[in-house]
């Protein structure tokens, strides 16, 4: 876990990276942006970067989301604004859904999934190759070493990918075969957790946002953000055209802007909830 910017700025942000990464490649992509301006927090999810994983239903969003929820008590965040990158989407919708009040109303979580959309293939499929790769630790780091700049390359089509973008993001850090195991463990767990946490999204007081590039052949917006803006009140979907999976590297610009105005309307909702209380405590104290 790591932290940036102004500890006085509020709301906090908590950024969540995807699958198969750590926080260096979401304080790689936003870190800059934010600056000195916010509070901003970076996390390792459990199994990942350096973050370790004590239960055997670690994979599962809803055990993230509670781990998550822990670790900002102990930092003493009551709410927080969640911004997700593709499997990190995931887990801000899971943590809206069994904590509102962890999120500033209306919350937020840049969400990458949706309900009752299937698993991606693509990812799916590397799945079950880092999984073999794992059985036999010796082969998992060569021969993931050889497929890691091609795979990232791939991730970030149509646009390109940053100069050293791998040895920047530590990317290496996922070929170790416990996180190997990991990773592949969340994205095997994904598909029936989405259809379990569907219904849940029209319960959640979360207000959401949610981009997707429309050239995303990893999680297309039709088969995830798009059933998830018709299945969940609040969410806000916007789709960029031209862009594909990257979006917080490649369109950084756009994803700062949907935090702040999710940042704006948080504290409007905020200041007319304080002045509802104080009309009801000035009507109270009339009678």
């Amino acid at each position: 876990m790591g932290e940036g910017g102004d500890a006085q700025a509020a709301p906090p942000i908590v950024l969540l990276h995807g699958a198969g990464s750590n926080l260096e490649d979401m304080h790689l992509a936003l870190g800059k942006h934010f600056g000195a301006r916010r509070r901003v927090i970076f996390v390792d999810r459990p199994g990942l970067g350096f973050s370790a994983r004590r239960a055997k239903d670690g994979a599962s969003p809803a055990y993230q989301a509670a781990v998550l929820r822990a670790v900002l008590d102990r930092l003493g965040v009551a709410r927080a604004i969640l911004v997700g990158y593709s499997w990190g989407g995931t887990l801000a919708l899971a943590v809206c859904a069994r904590f509102p009040r962890a999120c500033r109303r209306p919350g937020a979580g840049r969400a990458g999934h949706a309900p009752r959309a299937l698993a991606h293939e693509p990812a799916q499929c590397l799945a079950r190759r880092t999984r073999r790769l794992a059985v036999c630790p010796h082969l998992a780091f060569p021969f993931g070493a050889i497929l890691m700049w091609p795979g990232s390359r791939t991730a970030f089509l149509p646009q390109t990918i940053p100069e050293g973008y791998v040895k920047r993001s530590a990317a290496m850090l996922v070929l170790r075969p416990p996180t190997l195991m990991a990773n592949w463990a969340d994205v095997g767990c994904l598909e029936a957790f989405l259809e379990r946490q569907a219904e849940r999204y029209p319960r959640s007081g979360c207000r959401r946002s949610c981009l997707a590039g429309d050239r995303d052949p990893l999680v297309p917006a039709a088969r995830h953000g798009e059933k998830l803006a018709a299945a969940a009140p609040g969410v806000k979907l916007i789709v960029l055209p031209g862009f594909g999976h990257m979006l917080h590297h490649a369109a950084a610009d756009q994803v700062v802007a949907a935090v702040e105005e999710v940042s704006a309307g948080a504290g409007a909702h905020e200041a007319l909830e304080r002045q509802w209380n104080r009309d009801i405590v000035s009507a109270r104290v009339g009678e």
